[in-house]
């Protein structure tokens, strides 16, 4: 488990964490990291603008915004799009981020997933490809559905971050078999 400490305020982050699209999934690794870890917050649901990825930008700022201290971004999927679009203006430091299994929102997704030319136009496209401004890690899996492992090894490669093959996790969300995802709680503590 991470623990707070009061000698050492600097490695005690507050983790943030960036859902995807689909939010806030009871069953995912990301909800149930957040209700273990006494110093997680996360990014509230959306009820409007869901597609927009401005609008997914600035609750990020907006929760940052209130978070005093050092912070680490825990991200999956689109929210892990949502982060790379806000760290092209951010103003505050970050101490890291861990970015698990980005989609390749450039390539065309399966059924039943957001089409590329509403991603266009809801502002997610093209996927920055600059050096991110803090640490990071991105966690690909090797069958992602939405992204094939050599592009998010671009993608990871773009934004200075180190690459963690997951081997073959699917998407790493529930459809996949991942409630728990213990290799979150090392990669954290391999960022603080």
């Amino acid at each position: 488990m991470i623990h707070q400490t009061e000698a050492c305020p600097e490695m005690n982050p507050t983790i943030l964490i960036v859902p995807g699209l689909r939010d806030h999934v009871a069953e995912h690794w990301q909800t149930l990291l957040e209700a273990q870890l006494p110093n997680a917050v996360s990014v509230p649901p959306f009820e409007r603008d869901r597609l927009s990825c401005a609008a997914r930008v600035a609750a990020l700022d907006a929760v940052l915004a209130r978070i005093s201290g050092p912070v680490i971004l825990v991200a999956h999927s689109a929210g892990v799009m949502t982060t790379v679009h806000w760290a092209r203006q951010c103003a505050r430091q970050i101490h890291g981020a861990l970015l698990a299994t980005p989609p390749d929102m450039e390539t065309p997704l399966p059924a039943g997933h957001t089409p590329r030319d509403e991603l266009e136009r809801n502002g997610w496209l093209p996927i920055p490809r600059v050096a991110l401004p803090f640490p990071s890690i991105v966690a690909a899996s090797r069958n992602d559905p939405l992204a094939r492992f050599a592009r998010v090894a671009e993608m990871a490669n773009n934004w200075g971050s180190r690459l963690v093959d997951l081997g073959e996790v699917g998407h790493l969300n529930p459809a996949a078999g991942f409630g728990e995802w213990p290799l979150a709680r090392d990669l954290i503590r391999e960022l603080i």
